[in-house]
């Protein structure tokens, strides 16, 4: 066998002969050695294109995904760790950066507590150590604004760009950091516990929380921004920063620096300001429209025939964060991996006809929130669509009796005078 195989093809096909090898259940440790002697060094796009080609001959995406860690475990020796390139203060890119150097912060003073309480004597009270600990734990929860940008922002265009393996891959793992992380909520949130109990915690679900981050943070840094940085067109970066403050940022905001050129954000609408849309009920403006969709008390977003996301409306006070990065994605990619099924059993219930509705409720951040799912259907009777409608009813859940009265219960705006 070559000692150095230069083809980029043949390290590719290395790499899927190597990871398939991992997947049948070979040690890591004896992969590792094999992989070291056949590839001597690969870089991010060839450690994409191997997943992308894994998928692509049918290997499942929940196997890549269960089988991630061990993938980045068997590759980082001979992954060539290429320089960061550099981008304006405030690009999209160099926000994703600092943020990550700020999660490393955090998990390094995560860990400074978590080895303070393995220092106590197991009858011990914990004290100041699990306050540190507690502290770090609010900070790192900090993370879903990171993840969510990352999932709405960067992989739908990284989709546009006909990339699709990282996003399938990455938004799985983030799931489960999600989960790690309630899982230590919970546990954090206990009280009356001894330092020796307080050890267990650490050892199991701390350092799970911690490898689990560091390894997201090594997998952003040198696989995923290196790719957008190579793939993204000018656009892109702008659709990502204009999109990007309606998640919020990860304990750093972006630096003054960089802003895109105004060619370059897609904005607007086909028709004219003034132009009305005319409607079989009546005649509406652009204007009257956009103003009406930012007033109602619902969420509203519509999916087309082909599951491509065409619309959503921008209320002041949404449930779920929306980017304009989305539009025209497919609807299944706007989604974890672990509902897509239930998101496919509906539009394809809508589309066959056999059912028109479907509803949930979930309790999200202390809101009870209904969400609704309806079949559009042309004057035909052909399906033309979905349309999601969610809404909080919290407020509305506690109300008892009648109101005939007038009565305000917020300050209204200040009407100008004509």
């Amino acid at each position: 066998m070559s000692e150095l195989i230069d083809n980029r093809a043949q390290r590719i096909q290395a790499l899927k002969d190597i990871i398939r090898k991992l997947h049948a259940g070979e040690p890591p440790e004896s992969v590792k050695a094999r992989l070291e002697r056949i590839v001597r060094e690969t870089d991010y796009s060839e450690i994409v294109a191997m997943e992308q080609d894994l998928m692509a001959e049918g290997m499942p995406v929940e196997q890549i995904q269960c089988m991630c860690d061990l993938h980045s475990q068997v590759t980082r020796e001979v992954l060539v760790q290429l320089p960061p390139r550099a981008v304006p203060p405030g690009h999209p890119a160099d926000t994703l950066r600092r943020e990550n150097e700020a999660l490393r912060g955090v998990l390094l003073r995560m860990r400074q507590a978590m080895t303070a309480i393995q220092a106590l004597p197991d009858g011990a009270e914990a004290g100041d150590a699990i306050l540190q600990w507690r502290l770090a734990y609010n900070d790192l929860s900090d993370i879903e604004k990171h993840y969510q940008r990352k999932e709405h922002a960067f992989f739908s265009a990284l989709e546009r760009n006909g990339v699709t393996g990282p996003s399938k891959v990455m938004w799985a793992k983030d799931d489960e950091v999600r989960g790690l992380l309630k899982d230590l909520g919970a546990a954090l949130g206990q009280q009356d516990v001894r330092a020796g109990e307080w050890k267990l915690v650490a050892a199991t679900a701390g350092e799970a929380l911690a490898g689990a981050v560091e390894e997201m943070i090594y997998k952003e840094d040198s696989i995923l921004l290196p790719l957008c940085l190579d793939t993204f067109t000018e656009e892109d970066w702008a659709g990502i920063w204009a999109s990007s403050p309606r998640y919020g940022w990860c304990l750093v905001e972006p630096r003054d620096g960089y802003r895109p050129p105004e060619s370059s954000l897609r904005e607007g609408v086909s028709i004219g300001a003034g132009e009305a849309v005319q409607l079989p009920t009546g005649n509406l403006t652009v204007e009257q429209l956009t103003a009406i969709f930012s007033t109602l008390p619902v969420d509203i977003t519509f999916v087309d025939a082909e599951d491509r996301v065409a619309f959503f409306s921008e209320g002041p006070d949404r449930v779920f964060a929306r980017s304009r990065a989305i539009l025209g994605r497919k609807v299944q990619h706007c989604h974890p991996p672990r509902s897509v099924d239930v998101v496919d059993r509906i539009l394809a219930d809508f589309r066959e006809g056999t059912r028109s509705v479907a509803e949930f409720w979930i309790n999200f951040t202390g809101r009870f929130v209904h969400i609704r799912y309806f079949a559009v259907r042309d004057a035909g009777g052909r399906y033309a669509g979905t349309l999601e409608v969610t809404q909080d009813l919290t407020r509305l859940r506690t109300l008892e009796g009648e109101r005939r009265l007038l009565q305000y219960d917020d300050v209204s705006p200040e009407v100008p005078a004509r």
